[in-house]
């Protein structure tokens, strides 16, 4: 219970000190809306990795070679934990936005940060909205700025972590209508560290492993056909593969 409290201080603490950092921010961007991207991403990135360490989450990294340092991509991750945005953020190379349920625009200060970080904010409920934040994705790819997405849409909530929700298919557009790679993502064991006993944090081993990109131009129709699907097993089996590191 200490450490749910000590991240709790931790959050709300960067939040109400980091106003003044915000108004510093937006003079930046007028000046270097890249300076200003880049360096909200190592501010954030800096405060995860804190809370990370205060949680006792100890991750293991692999297949970081995989992820390509000249262009952006699109990470697709399996999704268990609040604490998996905490990971995957932190091992970010550069800008990346992440697509967020539009609930998240309730909270004042924290939206902020999202919104100088590229996030996305989602409608599950309306599906022309959804097309909407879509769009904006494959814009943010056009730019330069990564997108990360979580295509079960919510925290899979199911007792074994191989048992994932469907992966939804629209999330692949982002890919398929800018070409840029896929990253496959597979998150092991990260609802140990909160979600399995609320609430309390406790300390637990992640493994985090990038796959081989796929590059959407060179599979065929069917494999285009079933994307979504295919992407999920390779995950699945990456999670199957790393269970007895954990």
């Amino acid at each position: 219970m200490i450490r749910f409290i000590i991240v709790c201080i931790i959050v709300a603490s960067f939040l109400i000190l980091s106003i003044p950092v915000l108004l510093v921010e937006w003079i930046v961007g007028k000046i270097s809306p890249r300076a200003k991207s880049v360096s909200s991403l190592r501010i954030v990135q800096a405060v995860f990795r804190l809370i990370l360490l205060v949680s006792g989450t100890r991750v293991t990294v692999r297949g970081a070679e995989n992820v390509p340092k000249d262009t952006s991509v699109l990470y697709i991750v399996n999704h268990r934990s609040y604490f998996d945005i905490l990971i995957t953020y932190c091992r970010c190379p550069d800008l990346t936005g992440y697509v967020a349920k539009k609930e998240m625009l309730r909270y004042p200060l924290l939206r902020d940060w999202m919104r100088l970080l590229h996030c996305l904010f989602l409608d599950r409920n309306d599906i022309r909205q959804g097309l909407e934040t879509i769009k904006a994705a494959i814009q943010k790819i056009k730019d330069g700025i990564s997108i990360c997405i979580f295509p079960e849409g919510t925290r899979n909530l199911n007792e074994s972590e191989l048992d994932m929700l469907p992966f939804h298919e629209g999330s692949f557009k982002i890919a398929t209508r800018t070409g840029c790679p896929i990253i496959p993502v597979s998150l092991n064991n990260t609802q140990e560290i909160f979600e399995a006993h609320l609430p309390k944090i406790r300390p637990a081993h992640v493994i985090l492993e990038y796959g081989e990109p796929i590059y959407p131009e060179k599979l065929s129709r069917e494999e285009l056909r079933h994307l979504g699907s295919n992407v999920q097993k390779l995950i699945r089996d990456t999670l199957e593969r790393n269970q007895p590191l954990v």
